[in-house]
């Protein structure tokens, strides 16, 4: 612990502590990525990870048959075609990234909330 840790132990009293232990813990990680698919934009949600699936799925396939090819044109043409269709598949996994992100601010928003009504 570093010093303005310890200070800020020091200052906090036993109704603040008390407070604190009330709000809880973060929500385990597999609970907040299915809280992607709840709300408002579940059903985007789904539909990009159905996506994101389906293209998962033909770059293997693509892949297998890069590994496959026996001319250096056809093992060109799934090479590329795999690489192509495994960054695609990667690029909307990474659009859902900030969806667990903005919903772990909100709980964290609500929580401080909470914290500033029962402190007053």
């Amino acid at each position: 612990m570093t010093d303005l840790d310890k200070r800020i132990d020091e200052a906090i009293t036993a109704e603040e502590r008390a407070l604190l232990q009330s709000i809880g813990e973060e929500p385990p990680y597999m609970r907040q990525l299915l809280a992607i698919f709840s709300g408002s934009t579940g059903c985007v949600s789904v539909i990009m990870m159905i996506a994101q699936t389906l293209l998962f799925v033909a770059s293997v396939w693509s892949g297998w048959h890069f590994f496959e090819a026996t001319e250096v044109l056809i093992a060109l043409k799934w090479g590329v075609s795999a690489a192509v269709l495994l960054i695609m598949s990667l690029m909307i996994k990474l659009a859902l990234w900030p969806i667990i992100h903005i919903n772990r601010l909100n709980d964290r928003i609500i929580k401080l909330e909470l914290f500033l009504r029962g402190a007053a």
